[in-house]
């Protein structure tokens, strides 16, 4: 591979590349989910969610999230879900959950505050990433909670980190072309290690993080094929994989061989002053 371009490729190398639009986001957000959701929620139930609070989910995309935060705040609570495309959340509002569609950096924000404000893999993709913390730090009442969970591909960047064949051999290639995909178009591939230092700079407090490593899990599995199946026209159109690449290692993940490792998820956290 010559990783050259074709004509009209840079065309789109300013739009989101994981576009909610397409079919694969389900299968998304479901690997997501079943990796993430627990790590997430164990963080915000130790911040004290519960009966009553007022949050806002920035960048919702699935329902998982979402409704895990109504069933937390109860009837006399609130959620606020919002995304560019809120037809995957749609189906979970009702009662304490509200979805609306919203571009954190081009509408106006919310006319209310929060005691919780949570964006999970947004702020990565985003052109302007500082506006967008501005927005949410500004939406929290005094002694609420900023949550913000990216990922850093830099400092892991590998598909399988036990390369022990052609099979992880390829996997890691893949992974490398997809991320420089992603750094195409605007991703910051070490953003998620600058979390508390941006935290500490917007004058939160109490701030800490943590990281996670999903290491070969099923959804693991799940999510790469997912992701490959979702850009493949992309890879394929900028001359980074041929076919036969992507469909030897769609068979590989589908035979459950692979010991995968995706990205560090970290989850970083800062308190509005009183």
């Amino acid at each position: 591979m010559t990783g050259r371009r074709r004509p009209g490729h840079t065309d789109a190398v300013n739009r989101y590349l994981l576009d909610n639009r397409r079919p694969e986001a389900g299968e998304r957000f479901a690997a997501l989910a079943e990796m993430f959701d627990p790590w997430t929620f164990r963080h915000l139930d130790d911040l004290g969610l519960g009966e009553g609070w007022r949050c806002w989910e920035v960048g919702a995309g699935g329902v998982s999230v979402p409704r895990g935060l109504a069933e937390r705040v109860g009837a006399g609570g609130r959620v606020l879900a919002t995304d560019i495309d809120v037809s995957w959340a749609e189906p979970a509002a009702g009662g304490a959950l509200e979805v609306r569609r919203h571009d954190v950096l081009r509408d106006p924000p919310p006319a209310e505050t929060f005691d919780l404000v949570h964006a999970r893999l947004v702020l990565v993709h985003l052109k302007d990433r500082a506006a967008a913390m501005r927005v949410m730090t500004d939406a929290l009442r005094p002694g609420g909670w900023l949550v913000i969970e990216d990922g850093d591909p830099a400092l892991q960047p590998l598909a399988c980190p036990d390369e022990r064949g052609p099979d992880e051999e390829l996997a890691n290639r893949l992974r490398a072309r997809m991320r420089q995909l992603m750094a195409e178009r605007g991703a910051d591939l070490a953003y998620g290690r600058t979390l508390p230092r941006l935290l500490r700079e917007s004058d939160l407090t109490d701030v800490g993080a943590e990281a996670y490593f999903p290491v070969a899990s099923r959804a693991c599995a799940v999510l790469e094929a997912a992701t490959l199946q979702h850009v493949r026209d992309q890879l394929l159109a900028a001359e980074l994989a041929t076919p036969e690449e992507i469909e030897t290692h769609l068979a590989n993940l589908a035979h459950g061989g692979l010991d995968l490792m995706l990205a560090p998820m970290i989850t970083a956290w800062g308190r509005k002053p009183a």
